[in-house]
């Protein structure tokens, strides 16, 4: 059974960094790539970064430079580093394997100005 649970958000001044976290069990990391996504108020669900199997990374454009993604296959768990973080970076942020239609419950990132 799948199962993620995310965590480390918080309410940060613009500028502020967090790093939240992403627990993963029943998949490796190996054989699947992970993805964070966001869903700020009134706002679609956005891609925000992957990570493949291979360990190749992609970032949306907006965060590029601010964002880091990566993961510890020891502990099975990946990271979004946020730095750098604005206003419009408020958003719950989830994660999500490859190949799997599953969502944790999220972490809420709220950014002041």
């Amino acid at each position: 059974q799948v199962q993620l649970v995310e965590s480390g958000g918080g309410l940060v001044q613009a500028g502020g960094s967090l790093r939240l976290s992403c627990a993963a069990s029943g998949i490796s990391f190996s054989t699947n790539g992970m993805t964070w996504y966001r869903r700020a108020p009134g706002k679609q669900r956005e891609w925000v970064a992957t990570i493949t199997s291979g360990g190749s990374k992609n970032y949306v454009s907006s965060v590029k430079g601010r964002f880091t993604i990566s993961r510890d296959t020891a502990k099975n768990t990946v990271y979004l580093q946020v730095n750098s973080l604005k206003p419009e970076d408020t958003a719950v942020y989830y994660c999500k394997p490859s190949g799997f239609e599953l969502w944790g419950q999220g972490t809420q990132v709220t950014v002041s100005s």
